[in-house]
């Protein structure tokens, strides 16, 4: 077999390897990231059991947004509650827990009374 037969074939085993590396950096860059954002998103989770968990789910957008409290088991999905989406859950946290920027110390010495927002 001489080198000319040969190159077509490199070039095709290189772009065929090329796909899943491309596919990778995609799905971890900015853009991808944005792609994955839909109307649903995971609010909080309360495991109960190994096999059984509360979950609170924010479906829709904008005004029609509504938040569904689900018991989830191995074998089936059940919808116990829906309401309209909370500001601020009672602990006085943000819906998502704590921002990137607070720390677990932060937050153990604001439920203390010890911190600089300490209620």
């Amino acid at each position: 077999m001489s080198t000319t037969s040969l190159t077509p074939l490199l070039w095709f085993v290189g772009v065929i390897c090329l796909i899943p590396l491309l596919l990778w950096m995609v799905k971890r860059s900015p853009m991808g990231s944005s792609l994955s954002n839909g109307p649903v998103r995971q609010v909080g989770v309360l495991p109960l059991s190994p096999s059984q968990r509360l979950v609170t789910v924010e479906v829709g957008q904008g005004e029609d947004r509504l938040w569904l409290v689900l018991g989830v088991t191995p074998n089936s999905i059940n919808t116990l509650h829906t309401m309209a989406p909370h500001t601020a859950v009672p602990g006085g946290l943000p819906t998502g827990g704590a921002t990137p920027q607070t720390t677990f110390a932060q937050l153990l010495q604001r439920m203390q009374g010890r911190g600089p927002d300490a209620r």
